[in-house]
């Protein structure tokens, strides 16, 4: 029951850091970012390619051991519909990183070397791509949270049965 209940903890644990990482960069230090004075865009759009560079190794990472939580140890496996949030999680991930972080790099790139390449979709797609991680890690760590009671509730069930 211990084991149960530590592992269904970092279940909880892992997507809220993760949610509070995608509200603290995405949402709240790019936007601004661009609003400091002597910010210029290529400037700002260098930083943010450090930063969100960093926050996606953090993220993969969080991912890794949100994976091995969530199917090991065998004991504490999650039910099949929770596996199922999981796996759109890491689908939409590896799709921001592998598909929708080149083509902006590229154009980070062109504006870097003193090209205006114009507007660009793939900025929305990427909060697009953060909107619905939000989504996936607020109901994954609720899920999580209603195991963590149910666990605690079994376990004060378990020490009342003489």
């Amino acid at each position: 029951m211990e084991t149960k209940l530590r592992v269904e903890l970092w279940r909880h644990a892992l997507p809220v850091v993760w949610i509070g990482l995608i509200v603290a960069i995405s949402l709240i230090e790019a936007p601004l970012k661009f609003q400091a004075p002597g910010i210029t865009i290529p400037l700002g759009l260098g930083i943010g390619r450090l930063v969100f560079t960093a926050l996606n190794i953090v993220e993969g990472a969080l991912l890794v051991v949100l994976t091995i939580v969530t199917f090991w140890p065998r004991t504490a496996r999650v039910a099949r519909a929770r596996l199922w949030w999981w796996l759109a999680l890491a689908v939409v991930f590896v799709f921001k990183v592998a598909v929708v972080r080149p083509p902006l790099n590229a154009r980070t790139d062109l504006v870097l070397a003193g090209a205006d390449p114009g507007q660009s979709p793939w900025h929305y797609v990427y909060i697009a791509c953060d909107a619905v991680m939000l989504i996936l890690l607020l109901v994954i760590a609720l899920q999580a949270a209603a195991g963590v009671r149910r666990i605690a509730r079994e376990a004060v069930a378990e020490a009342r049965t003489p």
